[in-house]
């Protein structure tokens, strides 16, 4: 056989055949298209990781949101996105991967456009539900879509450089988020989007090939309200309580407790329909169970990090939005360079030894930020940053491919769409539960201090550090003396924080270790090429 890249040579269940040899020939330029949706995606969210703080000031600066306003606009669109993926993926199966995909820019696009305009934190956080529903159509089809256009061999090297995107993405998102800031108003960091969806728009329409399952399942509308009901329900009464700094109120612990009751339904309600949104029975194989617990453990932990790191930067600090940003370009490195090679550890390592060490050095790295204080060194935080990007380049990249591969190749919208909504759900839960507890400690240890404070705007000015220092500022010389309680406050919380998610952390490392096979079975054949469709095999 010609080294021609396509060689299945001791790669179970592949075959020289699966792809046609004009989609094969074009299969690099194909994933380079692919990425400018993944990019646009990642790139919203750690754009709107550094703008929050400008968010957070009052108009015309920002919109004046609270804390818990803000978490709503980071879960608004996740929990929306979450909800759909199923849905999205089984569409994408249905009706082409293609064809949502191109759906799922134009939505996110027009949400994206919708939000830089919006008049209010309420608006804000509406147009954010309507950038998640884009952005359900797109990640399941595009991951899909690269499980159709690679054979077995190049998956792991084609799903590396996937993962390591979203390290560039996480980098160059706070940076291009700070030089928007410094020259344009907040809603820039929204507007961005749009040419950028304009332009791959224009290029996937011309050369993505599009496939689907020939024998996909029904929809199910029920599986998908009772999923969005529970999350929904779930956050609302977690964010809730750390608004409060009470877990004992029945508006927080109902809608807590109802939240885990639907979502309980769901999975019963699943594992009994004959066209189930979520295909439980994919949880029997440890392979995809196990990788799927570590992808979602490691972005509860990143995402409840991610969330208060630019408080740190920015309101303890002092620093710029766009130093903020130029600060996380250690882990985008990381990622970058290792996120694409960690494939070559897989097949010396296994990928158990590798997802296990991974996740082991997230927790540490996240412990590591105890180290961080007032006055600390920034050669600290960039080594943490350095650490995490390494670690998490070796955790998606392997947990990834191992999902992806205990499945079928037709089945790559659903297996892709689970992936994605763990992923998504892990994250909107770090937010939730992460956020809340540094919402809490913050107040307990910062309440003592605001005596000088009106006491009708005390509670409001407990919620968070940069309503502490607003209510500083309006105050006056008088307001001065809340700065440094506010920043030690502010510090105990994010340590506190930062353990929890090195905890959590650490426990998908040990989860990994006892649950992931140390070689991965064969992967799932096919049934011929009868059982597939690939449409555009034409150059």
């Amino acid at each position: 056989m010609a080294d021609d890249g396509k060689s299945t040579k001791n790669v179970p269940g592949a075959s020289a055949h699966h792809v046609p040899e004009a989609i094969h020939r074009r299969r690099w330029a194909i994933l380079t298209v692919l990425l400018f949706s993944l990019l646009v995606v990642v790139l919203d969210n750690s754009i709107l990781n550094v703008a929050m703080k400008t968010i957070a000031q009052p108009a015309p600066i920002g919109l004046g949101s609270s804390q818990s306003q803000l978490e709503w606009a980071i879960n608004s669109y996740t929990l929306v996105f979450a909800g759909l993926l199923f849905t999205a993926g089984l569409l994408g199966d249905l009706l082409g991967r293609k064809k949502v995909l191109l759906f799922g820019m134009f939505v996110f696009g027009a949400g994206s456009a919708l939000s830089a305009f919006a008049g209010s934190s309420g608006e804000l956080i509406a147009w954010r539900g309507v950038m998640g529903l884009g952005g359900a159509f797109i990640l399941p089809a595009t991951l899909a879509i690269i499980m159709n256009v690679f054979e077995r061999d190049e998956q792991p090297r084609a799903i590396g450089i996937w993962a390591g995107v979203v390290g560039l993405a996480i980098a160059v998102g706070p940076i291009t988020g700070g030089l928007l800031l410094q020259h344009f108003w907040w809603g820039s960091v929204f507007l961005v989007n749009v040419p950028i969806v304009a332009a791959g728009l224009v290029a996937m329409f011309l050369i993505v090939p599009d496939s689907k399952d020939p024998r996909p399942g029904r929809l199910d509308p029920v599986g998908v309200v009772l999923s969005i009901a529970g999350l929904v329900l779930l956050v609302y009464g977690i964010i809730k309580g750390g608004q409060y700094g009470d877990f004992t109120r029945p508006e927080v612990w109902t809608t807590s407790v109802g939240g885990v009751v639907v979502l309980a339904a769901f999975v019963w309600y699943e594992a009994r329909c004959d066209h189930p949104a979520l295909d439980v029975g994919y949880f029997r194989k440890r392979q995809f169970s196990a990788s799927v617990a570590a992808i979602g453990l490691v972005f509860f932990s990143l995402m409840g990090v991610t969330f208060f790191i630019v408080f740190y930067t920015q309101s303890v600090r002092g620093y710029s939005a766009l130093q903020s940003g130029l600060l996380l370009l250690p882990l985008a490195v990381a990622q970058m360079v290792f996120a694409p090679r960690a494939r070559l550890l897989v097949d010396r390592f296994g990928a158990r030894a590798v997802c296990t060490g991974g996740m082991a050095l997230v927790g540490l790295s996240f412990i590591g930020f105890l180290l961080l204080g007032r006055h600390t060194g920034l050669w600290v935080l960039e080594v943490l940053f350095f650490l995490m990007g390494t670690a998490m380049a070796h955790v998606m990249p392997p947990a990834t491919v191992m999902i992806m591969s205990s499945l079928p190749r037709e089945k790559a919208g659903s297996g892709s769409a689970v992936n994605n909504t763990f992923r998504q759900v892990g994250g909107a839960l770090g937010v939730a539960i992460l956020g809340s507890l540094m919402s809490t400690v913050y107040r307990d240890q910062v309440k003592g201090h605001l005596s000088v404070v009106p006491p009708a705007r005390r509670g409001a000015a407990a919620e968070s550090i940069e309503a502490t220092l607003g209510a500083a500022q309006r105050m006056g010389a008088r307001g001065q003396v809340l700065v440094k309680p506010a920043d030690d406050a502010f510090l105990h919380a994010m340590h506190v924080t930062a353990v929890a998610s090195g905890a959590v952390a650490l426990l998908g490392a040990v989860i990994a270790l006892v649950f992931l096979p140390a070689k991965p079975p064969a992967a799932p054949t096919t049934g011929g090429a009868e059982e597939r469709e690939l449409a555009g095999a034409e150059s």
